[in-house]
């Protein structure tokens, strides 16, 4: 969590166009103090909490990398909400079981999973029930709650959390970092700098596992008003993997009609293991 703070201070100190200097002027404190954050060494005095929040311009909980329950609940948000149907299904996606081939549950010891955008929870709940240790998080307080009711109908026990995948930091090492159509939802100034920060807490031998949707010029957009939606380039998921062994790599169109509109989505998948 250390880091995860310390992160998000540098990040949006940088962005209102802040100096350590200038941010520990407003705060009535040392910019050796802020240095000291901004490299973990420290953490904020519990008081400053809130004027540090208030100096970068942002709620406290977004510095330490979770979302706030927002008055303008997100397009998926207002979705899962709305039926107590599950939007996406329950069935885990195909992504699941190439997973499950690579990596394998294991009876010596259980390998952990971080399902990042686990939206409603099919796939963290079917790896759950597979013996994995599974952790989760989206940024929908909807889909946290059908993620637990699915579990709990499973019998199975899923560490879901609130948290938006611009802000937040793995702070905990996993076998398996896995997401399936989040990738997508990252700003693309913090590409670089978080698919750096996954791929620090892969365990050796361990899997990403991605899925992201991809610019075709003759693709209509989507019919879902998603707030936060970068599509990548045509294979750029793959080259953030250069140094790890690919798996499986590949792009493919496929027919979708969610939001009741008949659509098509291009995407790119990608397998990759890191290097013991």
């Amino acid at each position: 969590m250390k880091t995860i703070l310390a992160g998000n201070i540098a990040r949006y100190r940088k962005a209102r166009g802040l100096t350590q200097e200038q941010l520990a002027t407003k705060l009535v404190i040392t910019s050796q103090a802020v240095s000291k954050w901004e490299t973990g060494q420290s953490v904020p005095d519990t008081v400053l909490l809130p004027k540090l929040a208030q100096a970068l311009e942002v709620g406290i909980d977004r510095l330490f990398g979770y979302s706030a329950y927002r008055d303008d609940p997100t397009y998926y948000e207002n979705t899962y909400r709305n039926t107590d149907e599950y939007y996406w299904g329950i069935t885990p996606s195909p992504m699941c079981l190439k997973v499950f081939s690579l990596l394998p549950p294991s009876s010596e010891k259980q390998l952990r999973l971080i399902d990042i955008g686990c939206g409603e929870g099919k796939d963290a709940v079917f790896f759950a029930r597979c013996g994995y240790d599974v952790s989760g998080f989206d940024i929908s307080v909807s889909g946290i709650e059908k993620t637990k009711r699915l579990a709990d109908n499973a019998r199975v026990h899923v560490n879901v959390f609130k948290a938006d995948i611009n802000d937040y930091r793995l702070d905990e090492n996993y076998d398996i970092v896995y997401s399936n159509g989040a990738f997508h939802c990252i700003k693309p100034d913090l590409r670089e700098e978080i698919i750096a920060d996954y791929k620090t807490h892969i365990k050796p031998g361990g899997i990403a596992a991605f899925q992201a949707f991809v610019q075709k010029p003759f693709i209509a957009p989507s019919p879902e008003k998603e707030e936060h939606f970068y599509p990548l380039l045509s294979g750029q998921l793959f080259t953030y993997f250069h140094d790890w062994l690919i798996e499986q790599a590949e792009e493919y169109i496929f027919d979708c009609n969610s939001a009741g509109v008949p659509h098509r989505h291009a995407v790119n998948k990608v397998f990759a293991r890191k290097g013991v």
